[in-house]
């Protein structure tokens, strides 16, 4: 996300940006509550929450490379409806709201990243809804495996049975029962507090329709077409 707003915006951000490493747990910014940061995940994972009144918790969305959490919401002073909570540890670049607001109103091209960004993770939270109720529990894990190697760029993913059966609405026997399905088919290597991704064409086939529908709206596709087109026009060269 960084890496996609125009060369201006950045100049006007870079001052204020801070890196830092967050580890699994650390909470971002709670539901109902006003956005004072942003925060641009470079190497880590942050899930966005929904919290019943039960105290169940329901994934609403990721937030990994690809974006930023929660870059509209600071935009317009609108409170958090999710909780932000990092899930898998890393470094990442965090910069208060104001000045993210000042930059913004300065660039046409910037708020209309922002705005693009928004619908595509409106899309993405209907999408999951749909996942959440269509589609069967392997396929779902198989789909979140997926999405957490792309946006982390790492196919070792430190995560619990207790997390993924939160995220995915899962019993922790459940999701046990799972990877152990998919590690005798040799997709996957899980070990306690890890897993590793072997086989990720096979992976791919075991997941629902949507992890490629996300992964479109992302256009990743597209920016792995248009990264070959350059890096053969500098071969040419």
């Amino acid at each position: 996300m960084l890496a996609a707003f125009p060369d201006a915006t950045l100049a006007l951000l870079k001052n204020d940006l801070t890196n830092v490493s967050l580890p699994s747990g650390a909470v971002c910014f709670e539901a109902g509550k006003l956005i004072e940061r942003v925060y641009f995940p470079a190497s880590g994972l942050i899930s966005l929450v929904v919290s019943t009144r039960s105290g169940e918790l329901v994934e609403a969305g990721m937030i990994g490379r690809e974006g930023a959490a929660w870059l509209q919401n600071a935009l317009n002073g609108q409170p958090s409806f999710t909780r932000a909570v990092v899930q898998i540890s890393g470094s990442f670049s965090t910069i208060a709201a104001e000045p993210v607001r000042q930059a913004m109103k300065k660039s046409d091209d910037a708020r209309a990243l922002v705005n693009r960004y928004t619908e595509i993770l409106w899309a993405e939270a209907q999408q999951l809804a749909v996942c959440n109720v269509a589609h069967r529990s392997l396929a779902r894990l198989a789909r979140w495996l997926l999405q957490g190697a792309d946006r982390t760029g790492s196919h070792e993913l430190p995560l619990t049975q207790e997390f993924l059966g939160e995220m995915l609405g899962l019993r922790r026997t459940s999701v046990t029962l799972l990877a152990q399905k998919l590690q005798r088919r040799g997709i996957i290597k899980y070990s306690r507090g890890k897993i590793t991704i072997l086989d990720r064409a096979a992976l791919e086939a075991a997941a629902c329709e949507c992890y490629q529908i996300i992964r479109e709206l992302y256009g990743v596709e597209a920016s792995a077409e248009r990264s070959e087109q350059v890096a053969r026009a500098g071969g040419a060269g």
